[in-house]
C-alpha cells in the first residue's frame, strides 16, 4: 500500500483528499502545516507529499525546499497545491524540484490522475535504476574473475617455471617467458590503475572547488602529446602502420595527465576491437569556441541500444566474444569529458565503423 502525505493547513481540505485517496487503496497521513509536514515525512517516509503552496509558519515552497536537501526525503515525489497556478510561481517550484502542480479547485478524478502519474514515474524509475544495478552485477561477476584470473595465473605458471628449472632452460625461453609474465603484469596494472582512477573521480565529482581547479589545467602543445600517447598504443597492438594521425597546435583545457589518460583509453580500445590492417584514426582539432579530439576505427562496431549504457563496468556481447578489460576505460574517458564541461559523442554502425567524438569548450 503505498503512503502519501498530505499537508495544507485546511482542515476541509485535507479530509477530502483524506477520503478520495482512501477510498483508492492509499495510506494517507496528515499535516496542518509546513513545520509539521517536515517531522511527518522524516519519520514516516511516504511515497509522495502533497502540499499547498500558501501556509502559515511554513509555505510550501519552503517545505519543499527542506525535504530536498535531506539524504532521506530527497527523492520523494512532491506535488504542489495552489490557487495561484502562475507561471512564475510554477518556475520557482520546479527550480525546488517539484514534480507536479495540481491547480486548486481540483476535482478528485484530476487528483486520482496528478498521483498515480507521479507514482507510476517512481515505479518506472526504481524499475530502470534495479535493471541497471543487475547489469552492473551481472558484468562484474562475469569480468572481474577473469581478468584478475587470467594474469595472474601467465605470472604464476611462469615464474613457477623459472624459479624451479631456469638452469635447464635455453635463454631464448627464458627471455620468452619473461615477456609473459611483463606483459601479464602490466594488464593487472592497468586494470588496478583505472580501478583507483575511476573511484577518483567519482569522489571528485561531488566537490564543485576541485571541478573549478580541474577546469583551470590547461595542456599547450596537445598535438605532440596526443601524437605520442597515440604511438604507443598502436606499438602495444603491434599495429603502428595502422595508425593514422591528422592533428593541429591547439591547447586543450585539461591537465597532461588527464588528456592522455583520454587519448589512450580511446586509441586502446580503437586497436582492440579493430582487425590489424584496419586503419585506426585520430585526430585533433579546433573551432571558435571548442577542441576535438576525434579516434576512429573500423571494427566491430556498437549496437544502438549499447551506446546509451556506456559507463564503468560495461562490456556488451562478452559471452560471444572474448574481450579484456573490465569496460573502465571508455567510461572514464565519458567521466572526465563531463568533468571538464564537455561532451563526448559516439556514432557506431555494427561491423563498420566506430567513431568517439571527444568535445570541450575553450
Amino acid at each position: 500500500m503505498k503512503k502519501i502525505l498530505v499537508i495544507d493547513d485546511e482542515d476541509w481540505l485535507r479530509e477530502m483528499v483524506q477520503m478520495a485517496l482512501t477510498q483508492k487503496g492509499y495510506d494517507v497521513i496528515e499535516a496542518g502545516n509546513g513545520t509539521r509536514g517536515i517531522e511527518v515525512a522524516r519519520k514516516e517516509l511516504p511515497d509522495l507529499v502533497l502540499c499547498d503552496v500558501n501556509m502559515s509558519k511554513m509555505d510550501g515552497y519552503g517545505t519543499l525546499s527542506s525535504l530536498r536537501n535531506e539524504t532521506a526525503t530527497a527523492s520523494i515525489p512532491f506535488i504542489l497545491m495552489t490557487g495561484l497556478a502562475d507561471n512564475a510561481g510554477m518556475r520557482h517550484g520546479m527550480e525546488l524540484g517539484a514534480d507536479d502542480y495540481l491547480a486548486k479547485p481540483f476535482t478528485i478524478d484530476a487528483l486520482y490522475a496528478a498521483v498515480e502519474a507521479r507514482l507510476k514515474k517512481v515505479q518506472a524509475v526504481r524499475q530502470e535504476a534495479e535493471k541497471k544495478l543487475t547489469d552492473l552485477r551481472d558484468n562484474i561477476s562475469l569480468m572481474l574473475p577473469h581478468e584478475l584470473r587470467t594474469p595472474l595465473n601467465g605470472i604464476l605458471a611462469y615464474g613457477e617455471i623459472l624459479a624451479s628449472d631456469a638452469a635447464n632452460l635455453p635463454p631464448q625461453e627464458v627471455a620468452d617467458m619473461g615477456q609473459v609474465i611483463h606483459d601479464s603484469g602490466k594488464r593487472l596494472e592497468h586494470l588496478i590503475e583505472n580501478f583507483l582512477i575511476y573511484a577518483q573521480l567519482e569522489i571528485l565529482g561531488t566537490d564543485q572547488q576541485k571541478i573549478s581547479l580541474l577546469r583551470s589545467k590547461q595542456t599547450t602543445d596537445a598535438a605532440a602529446l596526443v601524437e605520442r600517447i597515440s604511438r604507443e598504443q598502436a606499438e602495444q597492438a603491434r599495429r603502428p602502420l595502422d595508425l593514422e594521425l591528422q592533428t593541429s597546435s591547439v591547447t586543450v583545457p585539461m591537465s597532461e595527465d588527464y588528456l592522455a589518460k583520454i587519448v589512450a583509453e580511446l586509441v586502446q580500445n580503437a586497436f582492440k576491437f579493430s582487425a590489424a590492417g584496419s586503419k585506426v584514426q585520430v585526430a585533433l582539432s579546433e573551432s571558435p569556441g571548442s577542441v576535438s579530439l576525434t579516434v576512429a576505427d573500423h571494427g566491430r562496431g556498437f549496437e544502438t541500444e549499447h551506446i546509451t549504457k556506456v559507463g564503468a563496468y560495461m562490456q556488451f556481447d562478452r559471452k560471444m566474444q572474448e574481450q579484456q578489460g573490465l569496460g573502465l576505460g571508455l567510461g572514464i574517458a565519458k567521466r572526465l569529458t563531463e568533468l571538464h564541461g564537455g561532451t563526448i559523442a559516439i556514432q557506431s554502425e555494427r561491423q563498420r565503423e566506430t567513431k568517439v567524438a571527444v568535445k570541450l569548450p575553450k
